[in-house]
Order: C-alpha cells, then structure tokens, then sequence
C-alpha cells in the first residue's frame, strides 16, 4: 500500500513535531532551531525592483518549496518517528513525504497486513496528517501459478476504496 498525503508538508503542526521532537530526546536548543527554520518567517513581494513591506506571518510555514536548493529537510521522516511497525510478515516503510506498507500474505491471511494499515491511517488522523485516499494505491504481487482464485476485496481508507494497480512509481 503506498499512501499519498494531501500536503505533507503542509498540515504538519509545528508544535506537534516539537512535542515529539523532545519526547525523542532531542535537544531543546535544537528543536527551537528546527521549529523556528519552519516556522513563521518573514514575507514579502518584490517586483521590478520594488520591495513590500515585511510581514510575518499570522500561522506556521511549513511548505515544501522552502527545502528545494537547501537540500531535504526530514520534516515527514520525524514527524512520523513515533509510529513503527516491524515484523517478519509486514512493515511500514518511510520516504522522504509518502509511506507504504508492505506485507506479506500466506494462506490468505491478510488481517495483519489491513490492521497495520488502519492503526497507520488512525494515527495519521491523530497526527494532523491528511491521507489522499484517491491517490492511494495498492499494488498486490501474487505468487501463485493458478489463477483461480478471487482478488481480496479492496481496502478502504476513510470510506474510499483504494485501488489496486499493477505498476507504481
């Protein structure tokens, strides 16, 4: 299952991260460092040659476009850091914005597999983070030579099914 969230950066509330930031054990100093980086910075427009006046902003920046030419700055990475999930048959997998879980089905036994994914869109709710359930997309790799049997029934994220696709990047 590969999640694509509805601005990732952008629905990250900096005071969230820096509560998880310090429950982490981050230096305080540090974590003022990254929350000030991310937030409320000064605005302006300049246009041929002309300057406004400076304003800051009335709520938190935290766009995406601010890491383009100064490198990428783990925002989803850390903001994620406290939901893990690891075992033999199935594991949450983290990028640079998006995540994926990747399971592995024996016997047709999927509830591990559909319980990781709904504990991870629960606390993605909790943690202010938007799924786009229509960009979601599930991607099933099928080992079996026959193919008699059904395709499972699709997994549904906030009331919308997720579809199956045979190819992602």
């Amino acid at each position: 299952m590969f999640f694509d969230f509805s601005s990732a950066f952008n629905t990250i509330q900096p005071r969230l991260l820096g509560d998880k930031l310090q429950l982490a054990g981050v230096d305080h100093h540090l974590t003022s460092w990254i929350l000030d980086y991310l937030t409320y910075r000064p605005q302006f427009v300049r246009v041929q040659g002309f300057e406004s006046d400076r304003l800051l902003s009335a709520a938190p920046v935290l766009r995406r476009e601010r890491f383009n030419g100064s490198g990428s700055f783990p925002v989803h990475p850390l903001h994620t850091a406290d939901f893990s999930y690891n075992t033999p048959s199935c594991h949450l997998q983290k990028f640079s914005d998006d995540s994926a879980v990747v399971g592995l089905i024996t016997d047709g036994d999927n509830r591990e597999y559909r319980g990781l994914i709904q504990d991870f869109a629960d606390w993605c709710l909790r943690n202010n983070l938007q799924i786009n359930a229509g960009k979601t997309k599930e991607l099933v790799v099928d080992f079996h030579r026959q193919c008699s049997h059904s395709p499972p029934a699709p997994v549904s994220i906030q009331g919308t099914d997720i579809d199956t696709v045979k190819s992602y990047k």
